[in-house]
């Protein structure tokens, strides 16, 4: 540890020692008692079941189907505004083209201020990863990907593929770490609710009221 101001070696000296104490190592952890999730096989699956638990919408599909279910989902749901990230995902799955020829306005991150996020019925994003223990999404706030897309709007649709399930949270710090730094991390374990008053569990009230996920296979 970086000492320049010499700080530590004056709590040494006040307490009467002359070299530093090293801190004890950490105990071994059995993985098999502290995680749950030990394989990556069978990851969407359980990533679906726990999300569901979560109050998360949850349909697998193949990417083929996508573009004609994700309209048919939003105008369901009266959506006639959605935000996007600029996303490497949906450039490649040519949402931002398939939803405006599907009559939505559509606005990108990047290209619009963060008060006219609060205006947009829904948005589309994808994830960073998503965490199979928790049933939780992962975002991860960049110039081309605002958090607030996923925390303002009150309906939030994410497409995730199937490589971006992790098993449990241990893994996800794992890749935080090793990955570049992000501004913020956001983790979705559900649609956004509260019981501060009178302990009344109300939904949607600081972000969205749905969280919908279209799982790819």
């Amino acid at each position: 540890m970086n000492d320049e101001n010499g700080v530590l070696a004056k709590v040494r000296s006040s307490l009467g020692r002359t070299v530093a104490i090293a801190p004890p190592a950490p105990p071994a952890l059995d993985e098999p008692i502290v995680r749950l999730v030990l394989s990556d096989i069978g990851l969407p699956a359980l990533f679906e079941k726990k999300a569901k638990e979560n109050k998360i919408g949850v349909h697998p599909l193949r990417v083929e189907s996508l573009h004609e279910e994700l309209v048919a989902y939003l105008k369901s749901k009266g959506v006639k505004s959605i935000a996007i990230p600029k996303s490497k995902l949906l450039r490649k799955l040519e949402i931002e083209r398939v939803l405006r020829e599907a009559g939505f306005v559509v606005s990108v991150w990047g290209e619009m201020s963060l008060d006219a996020l609060y205006d947009v019925d829904a948005s589309v994003t994808d994830v960073w990863r998503a965490v199979a223990e928790t049933g939780s999404l992962v975002m991860r706030a960049s110039p081309d990907h605002g958090r607030a897309l996923s925390l303002v709007p009150p309906l939030h649709v994410a497409i995730v593929e199937p490589k971006n399930c992790v098993g449990d949270l241990i893994d996800l710090f794992e890749l935080t770490l090793r990955d570049d730094p992000a501004s913020a991390t956001v983790i979705i374990s559900g649609p956004s609710k509260t019981a501060d008053i009178e302990m009344n569990l109300v939904v949607g009230v600081h972000g969205p009221g749905v969280v919908q996920v279209f799982l790819l296979k």
